[in-house]
């Protein structure tokens, strides 16, 4: 019995590619951009933190490496811990240890940065990332990895 499929695989060589800096201590590497959200292995270096945050969508995290913890409840999620984040979710998360932390990030919908008063600062959506990543690749004279423009 022969498998087929009714959409190409788009392998991405994940390892070789560069950190893209997204803020003090956090980095990425973009895995996938759809209209409705995007997929990314984030990097967070060791006492760095993720502003708080609040989703419109759905996220799943999966923690690949190193370990963080969730601020406010106190819960350290360490390699193979997996977080769903339902819509509306409002959080924010560090780095701890001695290691990076490398997460497996699904996003649907946009993230919202929260200001001291809970007002939207900055928005991250599947748009404004591959515009981050494209923009990264032209200043860095890299080729865009064709899985990521295509489609």
């Amino acid at each position: 019995m022969q498998n087929k499929t009714a959409e190409r695989a788009w392998p991405l060589d994940t390892e070789n590619m560069d950190w893209i800096p997204t803020g003090p201590g956090k980095s990425f590497r973009p895995l996938r951009f759809a209209p409705d959200g995007w997929s990314e292995l984030m990097r967070l270096e060791p006492g760095s933190v993720v502003a708080l945050h609040r989703h419109t969508g759905d996220v799943h995290a999966l923690n690949l490496s190193g370990s963080r913890e969730i601020i406010g409840t106190g819960e350290v999620v360490g390699p193979g811990g997996y977080v769903y984040e339902p819509p509306g979710t409002i959080d924010t998360w560090g780095a701890v240890g001695t290691q990076p932390c490398i997460v497996h990030i699904k996003v649907t919908g946009v993230v919202e940065y929260l200001g001291q008063d809970n007002e939207v600062t900055e928005t991250a959506s599947a748009i404004t990332q591959r515009a981050l990543y494209l923009r990264w690749c032209e200043q860095h004279g890299r080729q865009p990895a064709r899985q990521l423009i295509s489609g």
